[in-house]
């Protein structure tokens, strides 16, 4: 009967610890912890440095190509970790705080599902502790002290032509996307084309999240680039004199959140950056944490492996001296058989003709982490009631063929009880098979090198196709010597191509690059291809018009 719960009913119902309690599990001493009631709180970046433990193990959670049938990576992660706590092990689990665009859009939130979830689900899914309210606000103080320049007379020569840096709001609002603001008249600013992004897209969010200090932080957000000056000079967050009020703001939200799995392990939770258009992946200094603090940090990156995993291992393991111990990558019969052109409608049917022509997808994932990236991994397969034992039994021996093991997994339904298997499978990866972790590509290649490479080599496409702006872009950006950073490329997430429509793992395709911008604070290269957007919009039937509050405060239809 329980089953039937909806996510919130479950989360509603858990007893849960109270914070201090999650801390004394996880080994963190109060005077570390800054409370935010009962059940949340902040720690210090100090236990970082104070911290002797030696380093647990990595364990990187990520998936198949998303599709609408769905992965349940989060869930999975949250599951692997009550799992290892269930069969003894010192664990600790670091995940992404949600955005509220998604959470009142189509996708939901992103605190896990059914048993496998962290908690207070309403709190983390809605305000939270505030962070992403500081990163907005951080990031339209400088929009705001970037006009104001401009308005006082313009010192620095700023072509408003050239301003590169948008306003943001933590909403799906498709009508900010491209505005025009500073009309009135000479005193309400000077009149320009401008647009919102939504704050997860903001660089302020991937420079928070590769911060490692307060210092850190503050020279990052000095390097930000705003826009460029009539005569091709960059524009700098520094030159404005707008790094220490920005730092200022952000200082709370720097430091990681903890709170606890239905189950009461103990969960960090911090920073949030879109995997197609950032590199959607928690704070380094969460997951720095979680290492000092467990035996076992689970973690996870968004969306399919060819974007989060790829860049969690190109981009934040570089930057931040990670290497994985393991890889789980998360799959469903139900998403592979729609990879293999089953209508949604048609997934509850046994049908190995459609798995067949869809396995291909998690293979080529399979094959990326275990021979691109040289990394130990499992498959886990979580299990739906329609999968039928010939599907499972499919999968099992296409994985093995590659000498990768497939683990089910029932955490959705079972919690950690139906991760244990899971658990045992990891810890003998991580104790057992010793990796050689690789890059895609070196620092020393060019930018057109290292978006071949991982269109080649992780994409599995032919080559690149680079738009006669996108190599004006890239010849600027070598002159001024952003070379040397690494790529994140923003592309689609339904296909490893960048066209939503090819499905499975498609072969014989191109990558058009359009246009190629630095994010200087956070480090990398921005690739845009395809049409991603940066702020996107709400559906025909937003999940907000199903959210509602009693009157004791009980909030519903979150999921």
């Amino acid at each position: 009967m329980a089953a039937y719960l909806s996510d919130i009913e479950i989360a509603q119902r858990c007893e849960m610890k109270h914070i201090g309690e999650i801390a004394r599990v996880a080994g963190i001493d109060d005077k570390y912890i800054e409370q935010y009631g009962k059940y949340k709180a902040k720690v210090d970046l100090s236990l970082l440095k104070e911290n002797k433990n030696a380093d647990g193990k990595l364990v990187l959670v990520t998936a198949i190509t998303p599709t609408p049938a769905g992965e349940g990576k989060t869930t999975t992660t949250i599951g692997l970790a009550d799992g290892l706590k269930r069969i003894g092990k010192n664990v600790m689990v670091a995940l992404r705080e949600p955005s509220l665009g998604p959470v009142f859009g189509i996708k939901g939130g992103a605190a896990g599902g059914g048993y496998a979830q962290v908690v207070p689900m309403e709190d983390i899914n809605l305000h939270f502790t505030g962070d992403f309210h500081a990163i907005g606000a951080a990031n339209n103080l400088l929009a705001a002290m970037l006009d104001n320049h401009i308005q006082q007379g313009n010192a620095l020569g700023i072509d408003v032509r050239r301003i590169t840096w948008k306003r943001c709001v933590d909403m799906n609002d498709r009508q900010l996307r491209f505005i025009v603001d500073g009309m009135g008249g000479k005193a309400n600013g000077v009149p320009r084309e401008d647009g919102f992004d939504i704050t997860v897209a903001s660089e302020i969010m991937a420079v928070l999240c590769l911060s490692s200090s307060i210092s850190d932080l503050k020279e990052r957000l000095s390097r930000i680039i705003v826009g460029y000056t009539y005569d091709d000079k960059p524009v700098t967050c520094g030159q404005l004199k707008a790094a220490g009020a920005m730092a200022a703001l952000l200082k709370d939200a720097l430091k990681p959140n903890l709170v606890q799995t239905l189950e009461g392990t103990p969960a960090l939770v911090h920073g949030g950056p879109f995997a197609n258009i950032a590199h959607g992946c928690n704070s380094v200094t969460a997951t720095k944490l979680a290492l000092k603090l467990g035996d076992y940090a689970v973690t996870e990156a968004g969306f399919g492996a060819d974007l989060g995993a790829e860049k969690f291992l190109d981009i934040k393991c570089r930057m931040a001296g990670l290497t994985p111990s393991a890889v789980v990558i998360v799959a469903t019969v139900r998403a592979l058989k729609m990879h293999g052109g089953l209508a949604k409608t048609e997934l509850a049917t046994e049908n190995l003709t459609a798995l067949e022509n869809g396995i291909p997808n998690l293979l080529r994932h399979v094959s990326n982490i275990k021979n691109v990236y040289k990394l130990p991994c499992v498959v886990a397969v979580n299990r739906f009631p329609t999968d039928t034992d010939k599907e499972i039994e499919f999968i099992i021996a296409k994985c093995r063929e590659l000498g990768v093991n497939t683990v089910l997994s029932t955490v959705w339904a079972d919690g950690g009880k139906g991760g244990e298997e899971l658990a045992k499978e990891v810890v003998r990866l991580c104790e057992e098979e010793k990796g050689d972790f690789t890059f895609s590509y070196e620092d020393g290649c060019t930018i057109e090198e290292k978006i071949e490479a991982v269109v080649k080599k992780i994409y599995g496409g032919d080559g690149v196709i680079f738009m006669p702006n996108a190599k004006k872009q890239i010849e600027t950006l070598a002159k001024l010597g952003f070379d040397k950073c690494p790529v994140c490329i923003a592309k689609t997430q339904y296909s490893f191509s960048d066209d939503p429509s090819k499905l499975g793992a498609p072969t014989g395709f191109k990558v058009t690059v359009k246009n190629v911008k630095i994010s200087a604070g956070a480090g990398f290269i921005v690739v845009l291809t395809g049409d991603i957007l940066t702020m996107p919009g709400l559906p025909k039937s937003p999940a907000a018009e199903r959210i509602d509050v009693d009157d004791n405060g009980v909030i519903s239809g979150l999921f």
